[in-house]
């Protein structure tokens, strides 16, 4: 990016308006690239630990705050310096979860029942729709509520996924 800066000033400074905004164009793609980038990352680990408590039918403590964090990180990074508008908008996700889904599921068959089960059994244990409809559910949340109200209703929506009771019991 540094290179791009210094070409910026350069086409600034002799007057290459058209050069200058192609540069801005590049960088601004740049930039968004690397905010989806972000994005995906969380994504990822919202999905497994989604595929973990589909499969053990459990929650924990430490799924639920992954969960949680990057939920509440997504809704950050989503958000558009101006404000008034996001990267990803509320009908958009399902591409990028069904991107994400196969390495969380790589990533998931190391956990889940502590790695007993190999990525294509995993995959093959797994309801995908269903799974792509409760992340689908947890991001649509982030839209409506704000970074102090997340928490609880996250939490009020992981309550009911299996093993919910169980966790908001103990």
């Amino acid at each position: 990016m540094t290179q791009e800066l210094i070409d910026l000033r350069n086409s600034i400074v002799e007057g290459r308006y058209t050069d200058a905004l192609a540069i801005v164009d590049e960088l601004e793609g740049m930039s968004k690239q690397a905010i989806l980038r972000n994005i995906q990352a969380f994504l990822r680990i919202l999905l497994i630990h989604l595929i973990k408590n589909q499969i053990e039918q459990r929650l924990t403590n430490s799924g639920i705050a992954s969960i949680r964090n990057s939920l509440i990180e997504i809704k950050k990074i989503n958000l558009k310096e101006n404000k008034k508008s996001d990267y990803v908008n509320q009908d958009e996700w399902q591409i990028y979860l069904e991107d994400e889904l196969t390495p969380a599921i790589v990533d998931a068959s190391l956990e889940v029942f502590n790695g007993t089960f190999k990525r294509k059994q995993l995959s093959q244990m797994l309801n995908k729709p269903q799974l792509i409809l409760n992340a689908t559910e947890l991001l649509v949340i982030t839209y409506n509520y704000t970074n102090r109200e997340l928490p609880d209703v996250i939490d009020d929506y992981l309550a009911q996924l299996p093993g919910g009771e169980d966790w908001v019991n103990s």
